[in-house]
């Protein structure tokens, strides 16, 4: 019989500490070849009628893991349209192909991409850095801070969103949420002032950050747009970054503005361009202290299986 976790059940069997064991583990294991990721694939339907069009999407996306010594394999499926996003996660037997369990998954995928991320900012960004800058105030940018705080000591955090009550709102609960306080900004510029660590997790079409703002030695992770025509980041940013990582290069190539906007005019940027699976499999290596670091992030269909066959175990 196919299990089903409510968000409650997926809150309480996967705490972020759980969701960045789950992640790095599956990063772990795509580098030694014992994990499969298939980008995104997206379903949009024909015009409903004359002159009009449905702004509705499918999203799809599947991986498999092999944890602790287990494989299992699933998918993420995801609708986005007026009504909203809804994701849903299932989840298999590697070995027998039986179902296991389906996942109510906006809380899952929250979680997810903040590891991501901080699994990054683990690997890219000053070991001492605790100075952090927010641009965006939605769901994804609280998970975000609270699993960057796990593995880095954080001191001072900016927020800054285009909604004065949504940046104060974000700020009033991720202080209570982290005891860390958490002050909201005027402007992009200033929240990024100084900070080491910026994360950007927007929806926006035109770059919501400046080159010419961002600390020497800054670390970034952008992680909002997952769309060709979408970008956060300025060409100039993405160009000097000394390292460039991604989680998936063959779905980045299809899906991360910022880069597809950078290397228009010269496609053997690409080249330099490493995966994160690699990075963690290396281990930590020195910084230049002045280099500016940077993590493009569209999503992978294996932290989802990751986290949702951690969730499994921990349920028992």
């Amino acid at each position: 019989m196919v299990r089903e976790f409510s968000e409650a059940e997926v809150e309480k069997h996967l705490p972020m500490s759980v969701a960045l064991e789950a992640v790095a583990a599956a990063m772990r294991s795509l580098a030694a070849g014992q994990a499969v990721n298939q980008p995104r694939r997206r379903l949009s339907l024909p015009a409903a009628s004359e002159g009009s069009r449905s702004g509705a999407m499918l999203h799809a996306m599947e991986g498999a893991v092999c944890r602790n010594g287990r494989w299992y394999f699933g998918y993420k499926i995801y609708s986005t349209g007026s009504a909203g996003a809804h994701f849903t996660v299932g989840l298999y037997d590697g070995e027998t192909g039986a179902p296991l369990a389906r996942f109510a998954a906006d809380r899952l995928g929250q979680r997810r991409t903040g590891a991501a991320s901080a699994l990054a900012t683990q690997f890219l960004s000053p070991a001492d850095a605790n100075d952090v800058a927010v641009i965006g105030a939605g769901w994804k940018a609280e998970s975000q801070l609270e699993a960057i705080a796990m593995v880095r000591p954080l001191r001072r955090i900016r927020v800054f969103s285009r909604r004065v009550e949504h940046r104060i709102r974000f700020a009033d609960t991720m202080s209570h949420r982290l005891g860390i306080q958490v002050a909201p900004s005027a402007s992009a510029a200033a929240a990024v002032q100084g900070a080491a660590i910026i994360v950007t997790a927007t929806t926006a079409r035109t770059p919501v950050l400046a080159d010419a703002d961002l600390a020497a030695g800054a670390h970034i992770n952008a992680i909002g747009s997952n769309a060709a025509g979408r970008r956060e980041l300025e060409a100039a940013t993405v160009l000097r970054a000394s390292r460039l990582v991604v989680d998936s290069r063959e779905q980045c190539r299809q899906e991360a503005g910022d880069l597809l906007a950078a290397f228009a005019a010269r496609d053997s940027g690409w080249d330099r361009v490493e995966e994160l699976a690699t990075v963690v499999a290396a281990g930590p290596r020195p910084r230049d202290p002045g280099a500016l670091t940077l993590f493009k992030s569209t999503g992978m269909a294996i932290w989802d299986v990751a986290c949702a066959a951690a969730i499994w175990e921990q349920a028992g």
